[in-house]
């Protein structure tokens, strides 16, 4: 219940309220099971024709047997050649803002955001999801889609989320319920089914509801088992209710008394529903319930089923028979065997009675089957006139099936293909308007979900931060800094030249740092993208989302279209350029003109929005100071052209005038050159002479010196001789005295001593001296 809200009074409840209100008691699902069966209930029948279509569409068993009678299949030729016509590309997500302002913020948001959508269809496959609701409009007159987010962290709780992306799933004609309404702005209520075994149940319902998840009906769809849909395994039907009046989120299948799970909306949405409007072809007036296409020709299709078992009946019966004569027998009996024969190469039977059978004198008797083969002819006519309504009835053209008369012009064949697309064109535009509303829904799920580095990452923007402002700022204090530093002023006094030329460059890297910022600030920064995106007021009231055309286009008309449009603009432009040179008033109605003549081509949003610049630009072109009118200005340029000449001729004169003049002064320089040359080299021959002979007076007394060193020299030499000989005849007469007075105090030694005594005979040889010594 929505905040504010209060509960219905009692006298305003009925019975029916108890049955088919939630809100009267929120925590039972007995009330939204009520609603799910109604609804259901609402849509048997056309489920039940839904059942029929299929199995006349493609049903491998049903086809697969022989004995099934003989059938034209004319609906599975239909919805073949229908399919591809109502959608044959994927789309491709195109935001742009509504109006041609030119924002950065707006500009930069509109291109993040399609990018992102781009990147979520590529990763959801949206080709093949697109072609099963196509299959389904184009055969039961519904297709629905589904969205939803899921994301996958990491191992670390606080990291971001490794992956994100925006899931759109497909649902099946009995997995999708609405509440029962006139039109789709009535629907409060949408309801998708999805298939859980009790242990997927367990894991994703347990802990908020315990074990209510066991009380649901857990079986196997043997409709779906049947044609290999699904597996043996039991699943339970959950429902996924979103509730637009209460605006909550329930969970509840059958089985379950009370509901498996309930919260808000996990996703922020304007419409708050996570589904678009499914693409609806004719619906029964006054409801939702679709209307297959093929009930409207489902009798032309029986008579064409029923002629084409006849026209197979007869085709068995016309077979060559004949009669020849043999022994006794009916007539009946031999015409009954005739055509009861089915061996091809038993054509003749024998008849007895030939007589009683009305033979004549041949001797063979044909069957007449002349009878039957009219009837067949006409059978195929009718049959191929039954078609031809048919094909009326659904507007298919013989064009669109490829198949035409050669006897046609080209004008008949053009008008065909061009008017043949008008009945289907509706559900072109359903497709298309449903992949619109998609791509709405996936950029609101990826702007309220995804993170910034998710979203960054699928852009793959080169948008600045805020914080590229502060380090410009600080960046420039740094320089003054240094331009003011006691450094600089002392480098200033000591070479002001040099100081010069540094405080030149760094005023120009100063000048050049501060143009990259202004730059920045004019560009959006990824902050205020991601603030404009945030908000959902804001990007339904700035932001346009469309995508480009699903249908396939023809290419030789594509090319022929080009061409006009380029035909168109070659001849238009430079006739309004004329105009608004001659007469800048009509800039408006220029430019208007412009975008009017390139309406009708589809030239591509991009080349639309080159139109529209340009045109805008011719409208500011008309405030601007003109100049003055062709033929003055033609005769002001003739007049500025002959005071060019004659200044040119001028200053080609004063050219050879300075030219001669350097010349001469040149040849003046050449000449003191010359004379001055002459002069330094006599100079340097008198030079060169002083210098050689003061060079030989130096080498004269150089070698007077060295004699007088020599002399001197040798006369040291000859004194230290001369005392060296002193010296040791001096050495030698010490020597001798010192000699003879050692001998002369030898000789009175020797006298002063007595006589040595003889030994005592008798004494011993060795025995020791005693006057050894004295």
């Amino acid at each position: 219940m929505v905040e504010g809200d209060q509960p219905p009074i009692q006298e305003d409840r009925r019975e029916d309220d108890f049955e088919f209100d939630p809100s009267i008691e929120p925590k039972s699902a007995k009330a939204w099971l009520n609603l799910i069966k109604e609804s259901e209930d609402a849509f048997e029948q056309y489920n039940y024709h839904c059942d029929n279509i299929d199995r006349n569409y493609a049903n491998l068993m049903r086809l697969g047997d022989r004995a099934r009678p003989k059938e034209f299949q004319m609906y599975w030729a239909n919805a073949s050649v229908l399919q591809p016509s109502i959608y044959a590309q994927p789309p491709v997500p195109v935001v742009t803002p509504k109006f041609l302002d030119r924002r950065p913020v707006y500009t930069a948001a509109s291109e993040v955001l399609e990018r992102c959508c781009q990147v979520a269809f590529d990763l959801a496959n949206i080709d093949t999801l697109m072609k099963l609701v196509r299959n389904d409009l184009a055969m039961i007159d519904r297709g629905v889609a589904w969205l939803r987010y899921e994301s996958k962290k990491d191992y670390e709780p606080d990291s971001e989320y490794a992956t994100e992306r925006v899931c759109i799933d497909f649902k099946d004609r009995r997995d999708f319920l609405h509440s029962l309404s006139r039109n789709w702005r009535e629907v409060t209520w949408v309801a998708a089914a999805s298939y859980m075994t009790r242990k997927e149940a367990r894991e994703r319902f347990k802990p908020y509801s315990g074990d209510e998840y066991q009380d649901a009906d857990y079986v196997i769809d043997r409709d779906v088992n049947e044609v290999g849909g699904t597996d043996e395994r039991e699943r339970a039907k959950i429902w996924e209710i979103w509730d637009k009046s209460s605006e909550r989120v329930v969970w509840v299948a059958e089985g379950c008394e009370n509901i498996l799970d309930e919260t808000d909306p996990h996703l922020d949405l304007r419409n708050f529903f996570p589904c678009p409007c499914p693409a609806y072809g004719t619906v029964q007036r006054g409801s939702l319930v679709p209307v297959p296409d093929v009930l409207q020709y489902k009798d032309q299709l029986d008579e064409i089923n029923l002629l084409t078992s006849r026209i197979h009946a007869l085709s068995e019966a016309v077979v060559v028979r004949g009669f020849y004569p043999a022994g006794g027998g009916e007539v009946a009996e031999a015409i009954q065997a005739a055509i009861a024969t089915n061996t091809p190469g038993e054509v003749l039977v024998p008849i007895k009675n030939w007589a009683t059978f009305g033979a004549t004198q041949d001797p063979i008797l044909w069957l007449p089957i002349d009878t039957i083969a009219q009837t067949i002819t006409g059978l195929v006519a009718l049959r191929q006139q039954i078609v031809q309504d048919i094909y009326q009835i659904m507007g298919l053209s013989d064009i669109m099936r490829g198949s035409t008369s050669p006897e046609e012009t080209l004008g008949a064949q053009q008008l065909k293909s061009q008017y043949g697309s008008v009945r289907i064109r509706d559900k072109q535009q359903e497709l298309v308007r449903l992949s619109r509303d998609i791509v709405e829904i996936a950029s609101e799920i990826i702007t309220e979900k995804f993170s910034k580095v998710t979203i960054i990452k699928m852009s793959q923007t080169q948008l600045p931060t805020d914080a590229i402002e502060g380090q410009i700022a600080m960046m420039q204090k740094q320089m003054n800094q240094a331009m003011g530093s006691p450094q600089a002023r002392q480098m200033m006094q000591q070479d002001p030249n040099q100081a010069g030329q540094i405080s030149d460059q760094s005023q120009q890297q100063l000048q050049d740092a501060q143009d990259e910022l202004r730059q920045l600030a004019e560009a959006p920064t990824i902050e205020q993208v991601f603030t404009f995106l945030s908000d959902n007021r804001a990007k339904a009231f700035v932001l346009d989302i469309e995508t480009d055309s699903t249908i396939l286009v023809d290419e030789m008309g594509e090319k022929q279209a080009r061409n006009e449009f380029i035909g168109v603009l070659s001849q238009l432009l430079p006739q309004l350029g004329q105009l608004i040179s001659a007469a800048p008033e009509t800039a408006d109605f220029c430019a208007e003109t412009l975008k009017f003549s390139t309406a009708p081509y589809r030239a591509g949003r991009s080349m639309q929005s080159a139109i529209d610049d340009l045109a805008e630009r011719m409208k500011l072109k008309s405030g601007q100071p003109q100049g003055p009118d062709p033929i003055t200005a033609q005769n002001q340029a003739a007049i500025q052209i002959e005071q060019i000449k004659s200044q040119t001729s001028l200053q080609n004169k004063q050219a050879d005038l300075q030219f001669k003049a350097q010349e001469l002064a040149q040849a003046d320089r050449h000449k003191q050159m010359d004379i001055a040359s002459q002069q330094s080299i006599a100079q340097a021959k008198l030079q060169s002479a002083t210098v050689d002979q003061q060079a030989d007076v130096r080498v004269q007394a150089q070698k007077v010196v060295e004699s007088r060193e020599a002399h001197q020299l040798n006369i040291l030499k000859a004194q230290q001789d001369m005392q060296l000989q002193r010296e040791k005849a001096a050495n030698d007469q010490r020597e001798n005295e010192a000699d003879r007075a050692a001998s002369r105090q030898q000789s009175m030694i020797k006298a002063m001593q007595p006589p040595a005594p003889r030994a005592p005979s008798g004494a011993p040889l060795g025995a020791p001296n005693p006057y050894k010594g004295l």
